[in-house]
């Protein structure tokens, strides 16, 4: 699938041409251009498959030159990329070849269902013999994304080439593993070939799609109803607790994509059912579940931990508010995942507010799409352990226990490379600078302005050991304007010159 990107913000460009080749291997970008002009002339030689444009863009626009493409005859698919704006005028330009719209921005999940949609129409309007389709596992996962549709020719290739027939049964298995997908998909697919291999006859293929953190495999070729669904119940622990497994039984090669399209939304019931239990497909949608109440008296028992700086009672009610939602009860996935955002959130907030551990940063959007995202119990518990993580006691902290203290060594770390002063800390936290500097040196052992002090220079000397920026950049970085008032405090505190810390490091 030969694919032209035209997009004008270099970082776009380069960042949908990266994600397309994680997306399928099969992708092939073969032009990528900033303008329609550029785009056009290398349109014209390339002949891609599809076309992503965006619509503003100087010169000639996204829209334009899909005209002048359409009125050559250049008749590649399209999908703009369009701002709120722009999207009325984007859906009146059909008869130019635009079959799907994306709002910047756009979600990765957006994103593949939109290439996927495009590559189906492509591949319908070449109707390509099904020789030409390819391995095993492009055949499947055409599959399942709807790709392929019935056709007496492709039946008859689907015969011949891998036994099946247009009736034959198929087990759909979805693996959906916790953690860094990337990281764990190997062990996956390894685990999942050695139970199939039980089976003296039968075949499979297994394909990972990224975008959904999921293994999907096909098992064809055996004859028990049921038997796949069964083994995979016995040897779950196989896989480990860390990930949710779901089953679906299907007759006929076409039936696949309603299968896989139908199972899917239900892969994080691992979380209602506990993991013990293979999810299957329709008997899921039927489960009665509970009404989830949210434990409010825990959230305001972590508050008074917080804020007393009790790291022990703050795991324990973690542990507590963790064991809330396995006592038996079987609740709807997303109830759990939405109590989980409203308990973290205020720990989140906590942590930015007295700053915790300096290498560890939470991204609030990222928190929320790893919750909704979760699938199982034990991603859950990890998410909201490394949260809680945040506010363990660390060595700039061990023995601070005063919330004053805590917050502004929190708004020291956050804002040191602004000059932030004595003066500007206390007025945010209501107090006066010189009860602020006494309570500062009482709790921490040192002065304020030696503190920060500390806090710029191991600022600069991670660049400087870990970059290669100019000295004055790293003054900036580090909070000071003046490279030689820079240079003076660096050697002051470490007895060396930046230059000579540098050189000291590599050598």
């Amino acid at each position: 699938m030969k694919i032209a990107i035209v997009e004008d913000e270099i970082r776009i460009r380069e960042g949908i041409e990266k994600l397309l080749v994680k997306l399928n291997r099969n992708y092939e970008v073969v032009v990528t251009a900033e303008n329609g002009e550029d785009g056009l002339r290398m349109i014209r030689e390339k002949k891609p498959d599809i076309v992503i444009t965006d619509i503003r863009m100087s010169g000639m626009n996204g829209l334009e030159m899909l005209e002048r493409m359409a009125a050559e005859g250049l008749h590649a698919k399209a999908i703009v990329l369009s701002a709120y704006s722009d999207f009325e005028y984007a859906r009146s330009a059909m008869k130019f070849g635009v079959t799907e719209y994306l709002l910047k921005p756009t979600s990765l999940t957006d994103f593949a269902q939109a290439m996927a949609r495009v590559e189906e129409q492509v591949m319908l309007d070449k109707n390509r013999k099904p020789a030409e389709i390819g391995s095993a596992d492009q055949v499947f996962r055409d599959l399942l994304l709807g790709r392929m549709k019935t056709a007496p020719e492709l039946e008859r290739y689907l015969n011949e080439s891998y036994g099946i027939g247009s009736e034959s049964r198929f087990t759909l298995i979805l693996c959906c593993p916790g953690g860094h997908f990337e990281d764990s998909v190997s062990e996956c697919r390894r685990s999942l070939s050695q139970i199939l291999s039980l089976f003296s006859v039968c075949n499979h293929v297994t394909m990972d799609f990224a975008y959904r953190k999921a293994l999907a495999t096909v098992v064809y070729g055996y004859a028990s109803p049921g038997s796949i669904l069964a083994i995979m119940q016995s040897r779950l622990s196989d896989l480990g607790p860390d990930v949710a497994i779901g089953c679906v039984e299907t007759f006929g090669v076409f039936s696949l994509h309603d299968a896989y399209e139908n199972l899917f939304p239900y892969m994080d019931w691992s979380i209602a059912l506990g993991g013990g239990s293979v999810i299957r497909y329709p008997e899921v949608s039927q489960i009665k579940t509970e009404s989830c109440i949210y434990p409010i008296e825990l959230e305001n028992q972590m508050r008074s931990a917080m804020y007393a700086s009790n790291y022990g009672d703050i795991t324990a009610i973690l542990r507590q508010f963790n064991a809330f939602f396995q006592s038996g009860r079987i609740y709807q996935p997303r109830e759990v995942k939405e109590c989980y955002v409203r308990f973290l959130w205020p720990i989140v907030s906590f942590v930015k507010e007295i700053g915790g551990d300096r290498n560890q940063s939470i991204d609030r959007q990222q928190l929320l799409s790893e919750i909704m995202e979760a699938k199982t119990r034990q991603e859950l518990v990890r998410i909201s352990e490394g949260i809680v993580a945040c506010l363990a006691p660390t060595t700039t902290s061990q023995g601070v226990t005063h919330l004053t203290v805590r917050k502004a060594i929190g708004l020291i770390r956050e804002y040191y490379k602004d000059g932030i002063t004595l003066d500007e800390i206390s007025r945010r936290l209501g107090v006066t600078p010189e009860y602020l500097g006494t309570l500062f040196h009482r709790e921490v052992g040192t002065s304020f302005s030696a503190f920060i002090r500390n806090v710029r220079i191991d600022k600069a000397k991670e660049l400087l050991c870990g970059t290669q920026l100019k000295l004055y950049e790293v003054a900036r970085r580090a909070g000071y304007s003046d490279p030689k008032y820079f240079s003076k405090v660096f050697r002051e505190t470490t007895g060396f010159s930046p230059a000579e810390y540098r050189n000291n490091y590599h050598i």
